[in-house]
């Protein structure tokens, strides 16, 4: 009977795991069809092997854009993480404007990524925007020419935006923990760090440990804000790997290339998402 219900089950969700394998499954069969051929050498596609990853593995500038997206990926999650977990654990867990406080604490993450770089965009421009002109009033600028400045700005607004996910996750597992938990550490006099330490800390590590595994992946393909706000400038500073695959697969067309970086690309979030996991 129980296997029956079991496979009843199963056969609900079939539909959209064929959905999902289907969108996921088709296009990275053409990414590894075209990794390993020329498409468009003559007429007709010749297989090259692995030719495109030897060459973008030989490429100094891939290893800039991705060395640049591992620390673009380690000092948000740096800032974002302990930040998230701080302004948690400084909400009230009881009280009628709990609701108001995760609709308050959501609205950067409604935003959608374009519209958050544009925004800021004109926040920071020294006509239009308020900071940018309340900044012209001491005479400063924020001048994305200036690769502090650039590197500070794409960091800021990442933060801006995603902090309120890893808030979210970590105060949904704060109000999971039962009040028992609270009133015994209480009685054992335990101090505030203590209380976080062996009390809160183990009953979210679950949620944070997913938050960060959502972090990673969102901070390491990241590609609108960044590009929207510096243009990847200046020089090739702030260009990071989404950017690099972006402008090799749409602006020079070269699909070979662009093959072998996206699964170089997934091979190493997939690895670093798993590394991850295990470490937590």
């Amino acid at each position: 009977m129980l296997r029956h219900v079991k496979n009843r089950s199963v056969l609900f969700i079939l539909p959209a795991l064929v959905v999902v394998a289907g969108s996921t499954i088709i296009p990275l069969v053409t990414i590894v069809n075209f990794s390993v051929q020329d498409v468009f050498y003559g007429n007709d596609s010749v297989w090259v092997g692995p030719k495109w990853f030897i060459q973008v593995l030989s490429s100094k500038e891939f290893y800039d854009t991705l060395l640049r997206t591992f620390a673009f990926s380690a000092i948000v999650m740096a800032i974002e993480v302990p930040l998230g977990i701080l302004v948690a654990l400084a909400l009230p867990r009881k009280g009628k404007l709990i609701p108001l406080y995760i609709i308050a604490i959501a609205i950067p993450l409604m935003i959608p990524w374009v519209v958050v770089g544009l925004m800021w965009l004109l926040i920071i421009h020294p006509q239009w925007g308020s900071l940018g002109a309340l900044l012209s009033l001491i005479n400063l600028k924020i001048d994305v020419n200036n690769m502090l400045m650039a590197w500070s700005l794409i960091v800021f607004v990442d933060v801006w935006h995603w902090t309120s996910l890893i808030i979210l996750l970590c105060y949904s597992g704060l109000l999971a923990i039962p009040d028992m938990y609270y009133q015994a550490a209480r009685i054992d006099g335990a101090s505030r760090w203590n209380l976080f330490r062996y009390v809160e800390l183990p009953k979210i590590k679950r949620v944070l440990m997913i938050a960060i595994l959502l972090r990673f992946l969102d901070s390491f393909m990241v590609y609108a804000e960044p590009f929207i706000l510096t243009r990847g400038g200046p020089g090739k500073s702030t260009v990071l790997l989404s950017q690099s695959l972006m402008r090799t697969a749409s602006q020079q067309f070269d699909l070979g290339h662009s093959a072998a970086i996206s699964l170089i690309y997934l091979s190493i979030i997939v690895l670093f998402s798993w590394i991850l996991y295990k470490v937590m």
